[in-house]
């Protein structure tokens, strides 16, 4: 049970700081704990992390109280090439990291 997100507008550094907390949580406690913290990444985790929890319900017939989050994995994506104008015509790179975002669910045994 899982989901992926795929080429996502944050670098793989702040992603994976938020994505450390959610590691090895209940599911319900991981989308209390992301939807009221004040990062970008832990609103795009939520966002994932309920699309994976609604998998689960819908396409395995799981509760939602008994699924963990077994994994949570944070990879590069492509890196957007740019550049910002400076002087003497010259141009500073600007790279615009992205990241792929995958999220996997258990069930827990009690």
């Amino acid at each position: 049970m899982k989901a992926i997100l795929r080429q996502t507008r944050i670098s793989p550094k702040k992603a994976s700081v938020i994505a450390g907390l959610v590691r090895n949580m209940d599911a319900a406690k991981g989308l209390e704990l992301l939807k009221y913290m004040p990062k970008k990444g832990a609103e795009i985790l939520y966002k994932l992390l309920s699309s994976a929890v609604a998998n689960a319900e819908n396409n395995f017939g799981k509760d939602r109280a008994d699924l963990l989050v077994s994994k949570v994995l944070v990879s590069p994506g492509v890196t957007y090439k740019r550049g910002q104008s400076h002087s003497k015509g010259r141009v500073t790179p600007l790279l615009k990291r992205t990241s792929h975002l995958t999220i996997e669910l258990e069930t827990a045994n009690k």
